[in-house]
């Protein structure tokens, strides 16, 4: 029977070997000849992906996708053959490494193409009222072949042999490279995303192609660790001090601050109290991380969430775990130890996570004051030069020296400054063909497009978006062809639905990280650049919509069935399910996948308003304050960390009111999130000399980008410093082409702008 395992609208695509055997495919299958895949040796298992590969060239359709599924099925590791997960992981990556050095990748990328550019199946498309799964099977086959060996030979395991290694190097080095059509293969998938975006072709699987090109711009231009990596050695060439600490370090041990305790938890408090286990104050009212006192209109009706947490407690910054909140504790899997009793006291080591931080500008304009204040006259940007000032200001001003930081950025600013008023001395500037360079200079013609796309994608998945009939169908890839009849069929899609629009909104946002991150590493215009796209592109709105919800809900979605996850459900008896398991969920008590998401959010949204005063208005006009607040109530550090510095660089603009009224949320900016120090973030001493004016600033910033832009990339340029050729000869000796209907006009233009014209010849000889 030709019997399928069709699970791919829940991320994978499962074929079983059934189908190989009736699928034309059998006389060079191993089980024609009563063989196993695992009892092959090399030199077979070779021979047999070679004859898959001439077969992927037929100009039959239909065989040609046999052919691709028979390939999908040796790359998710033969599963009809193995009797434990470990072995199809075993066998998928044996695989994956031996299909792409038999060059299956190269002649899969031709197909992609192939289906990218067939107009008759866009135009089908467009035309159906309706897009299932069956229309776009052959691009599904492909993407999920290209991103199973995309991932598989990115992750790296201890086992690998030198030629593994040597084959991740080359794959890296390939897709990296502009080797397909002069352009990397990472913009093959943007424009298939841009084409699905702009109504061309709407069967596009975009689930598939966000993981796939999510993983290829990770593999290609590495992850956080290899970017630290990257910039300690980039400090290094630029003869910079080294960093003061590892972020990713100091993130990894910080400890999330306790949320609101509710109104049993305090009564409960209470009783201890009156039992005597300790005498402390009675509660006092008092907000907390994640109450406000200001009218908020999306707060929760909930009144537990009106309670605070007693004057004492303080809500767990000090490291103290409360014993109340342990069922609200995100850590990091695998699960965490069992917490102490609360009589035991849990040891930190005292003192900030970070190293303070001022600028070359900061310390230049502390001196600006106080030698106004002292003596009446400055000295520009010296900050050598302390003649004159008293003995507290040489100390102050040597405590800012010792912490002096000069970024990379700085560094970068400085040299395109240079070049741009200095270009002949200065000459050509070397530019290292870095992939992120590669990126870069494929993306930049159409670099508006992708990011408006990708905007568009994450919106339409975003939770608090509402259905319309004009915006983008990102469900092609997930809904059947025929709808579902029964309750439990419709509760399985219904969870098929909000899991995928989780995996968009997770792929989407680790991609714009990354991008902004290598950028700003590559160089800092290029990082503005898209930023700037993504500002114009209303995604400080678009970012804050999303946290408009009820975040906690989203963080602890169960839109997962464990029964159904590879290779679990390929090795397994499947179980039966009912609509009380569906409804159920899985074990885990939060959503791995939407914490990543939203922390991606938040650090996309710090990014892009990091030391930009206009849109750090912006976060105030469209009133961040209170739906920030919320998302603290998750209790994940790295998270509460971005909420913080979020909120850190805009208390200075939202009153004295909500500074007094929410303490706590202040204290804990001052315990997590990085001191500047002559920063007065927690004053506003300086608001009226300040006047928001988002044009000036952003066409300020927009005129170095295109400068930056012009000067390194466009090579056809007109300037005033393109040669220019003075001499009349050979001026005159030039030969020009004119238009064929120029000898007919032209006494007419002689007689007309010429003879009839009185010649000036005094204003001519002033003129000179």
């Amino acid at each position: 029977t030709n019997k399928w395992v069709d699970l791919d609208n829940r991320g994978y695509f499962f074929t079983e070997r059934s189908i190989i055997m009736n699928s034309g495919l059998w006389p060079f299958w191993p089980e024609a000849t009563g063989r196993r895949w695992m009892e092959l040796s090399m030199e077979e298992q070779r021979a047999y992906v070679m004859r898959l590969l001439d077969a992927l060239e037929v100009t039959d359709r239909d065989k040609r996708l046999k052919v691709a599924r028979a390939i999908l099925y040796l790359a998710q590791g033969v599963f009809d053959e193995c009797d434990t997960e470990t072995d199809v992981l075993y066998w998928s990556r044996h695989n994956v490494f031996l299909l792409y050095d038999m060059g299956i990748f190269t002649a899969l990328l031709e197909l992609l193409s192939m289906e990218i550019d067939n107009n008759q199946a866009c135009s089908s498309a467009v035309r159906k009222p309706a897009i299932s799964l069956a229309d776009s099977t052959e691009l599904r086959v492909l993407l999920s072949i290209m991103y199973l060996m995309v991932e598989t030979i990115r992750v790296e395991m201890e086992g690998d042999s030198p030629e593994r290694k040597a084959a991740r190097e080359a794959f890296k080095t390939e897709l990296g490279s502009p080797l397909y059509n002069g352009e990397p293969f990472a913009l093959l998938l943007f424009t298939m995303v841009t084409k699905f975006c702009s109504m061309n072709a709407p069967h596009f699987p975009m689930k598939k192609v966000l993981l796939l090109l999510w993983k290829t711009i990770l593999f290609t231009l590495g992850g956080f660790e290899e970017l630290q990596e990257m910039k300690v050695r980039m400090r290094e060439l630029l003869n910079l001090p080294p960093l003061p600490e590892d972020s990713i370090k100091v993130v990894r041990n910080m400890r999330a601050a306790s949320p609101p305790a509710s109104a049993m938890e305090l009564i409960e408090q209470q009783q201890q109290q009156k039992r005597g286990r300790r005498s402390r104050r009675p509660l006092v009212k008092q907000d907390s991380l994640d109450t406000y006192n200001e009218r908020d209109p999306f707060k929760n009706d909930d009144a537990r969430d009106e309670e605070d947490d007693p004057e004492d407690v303080d809500s767990g910054i000090e490291g103290e775990v409360d014993p109340l909140d342990r069922d609200v504790i995100i850590q990091p899997p695998p699960p965490p130890p069992p917490l102490r009793p609360p009589t035991e006291r849990v040891s930190f080591p005292k003192g900030l996570p970070w190293a303070p931080k001022v600028r070359e500008k900061d310390i230049e304009h502390f001196l600006e004051t106080s030698r106004n204040k002292f003596i009446g006259f400055t000295l520009g940007n010296d900050i050598d030069t302390l003649v004159g000032l008293p003995r507290p200001i040489h100390e102050s001003v040597k405590t800012l020296k010792q912490h002096k930081y000069v970024s990379i950025a700085e560094v970068q600013i400085k040299r395109e400054e240079e070049l741009q008023q200095c270009p002949m001395t200065m000459g050509e500037e070397e530019v290292e063909e870095t992939p992120a360079e590669i990126l870069y200079l494929g993306m930049l013609p159409s670099l508006s497009q992708y990011v408006i796309a990708l905007l568009k994608l994450l919106l339409a998945a975003a939770p608090t978006s509402k259905a319309k009939t004009d915006s983008i169908n990102i469900l092609a890839d997930v809904l059947p062809e025929e709808m579902p009849i029964t309750v439990l069929q419709s509760m399985k899609l219904g969870i098929d639905v909000n899991r995928h629009k989780e995996i968009i909104v997770k792929a989407i946002s680790a991609l714009l990280l990354l991008l902004l991150k290598h950028f700003k590493l590559n160089h800092i215009y290029q990082f503005e650049y898209v930023a700037q796209h993504l500002v114009f592109a209303n995604c400080i709105p678009l970012i804050l919509k999303f946290f408009n919800q009820n975040i906690m809900s989203y963080i602890s979605a169960k839109n997962s069935i464990c029964a159904l996850d590879f290779p679990h459900c390929v090795v397994h008896e499947m179980p039966e399910l009912t609509a009380e398991s569906l409804e159920a969920g899985d074990s885990n008590q939060f959503c791995w996948r939407n914490l990543f998401s939203c922390i991606n959010l938040l650090r996309i949204l710090n990014k892009i308003t990091k030391w930009k005063h206009s849109r750090t208005m912006m976060l105030v006009v469209f009133k961040s304050a209170p739906i920030l607040k919320r998302a603290l109530k998750v209790k994940q550090a790295m998270m509460q960390l971005y909420v913080l510095k979020l909120l850190k660089i805009q208390t200075k603009y939202l009153g004295r009111q909500w500074r007094k009224s929410n303490m706590k949320t202040m204290s804990a900016i001052y315990q997590k999130v990085r001191h500047r120090l002559n920063d007065d973030w927690a004053y506003g001493n300086d608001i009226d000399a300040r006047p928001w004016d988002f044009q000036a600033e952003e066409c300020a910033l927009r005129e170095c980008i295109e400068k930056f832009n012009t000067r390194r990339y466009d090579k056809n340029q007109n300037t005033e410093f393109t040669p220019v050729d003075n001499c009349l000869q050979s001026v005159l000796g030039q030969r020009v082409d004119l238009p064929e209907d120029f000898h007919y006009s032209y006494e007419m233009w002689l007689e007309r702008e010429v003879f009839s014209q009185p010649i000036q010849w005094e204003g001519l000889l002033q003129a000179q």
